[in-house]
């Protein structure tokens, strides 16, 4: 991935916020690739809500720096739990997440199921 100008602020540093939205991206196209469609998820009454964010701040990226975010991922009861790097080119630590989802389906909280299901063959 690549920073774009107008993600940084005032210190010509990426914005804080915008880790967050790259630690989403990097699970939404995860969870994509083991074919979750959230639209479909969402017609069929089944919605993943962050329930928790935790983010470190190590060394900081900047306009035009290109970047690698990574993660794992873990049931921890009915929460998947994601752990986040997103990292500079030369593999140092820009930012570390841990990430909080829980499931929802129609309108009740679950036990997380539809994860564990899910995930049953990356999660060995």
């Amino acid at each position: 991935m690549k920073v774009r100008d107008y993600e940084c602020d005032l210190q010509g540093v990426v914005n804080n916020a915008n880790y967050q939205h790259y630690m989403e991206h990097t699970r939404h196209e995860f969870l994509e690739s083991l074919g979750v469609n959230f639209g479909q998820m969402h017609e069929d009454g089944l919605d993943a809500f962050v329930s928790k964010v935790t983010i470190s701040y190590k060394k900081s990226l900047k306009s035009g720096d290109h970047f690698r975010s990574a993660l794992h991922c873990a049931m921890r009861g009915p929460k998947l739990t994601f752990y986040q790097d997103i990292l500079h080119t030369d593999g140092s630590l820009a930012a570390q997440g841990e990430v909080e989802c829980v499931l929802v389906k129609d309108g009740q909280l679950t036990r997380g199921e539809f994860f564990a299901e899910l995930l049953k063959d990356v999660l060995r």
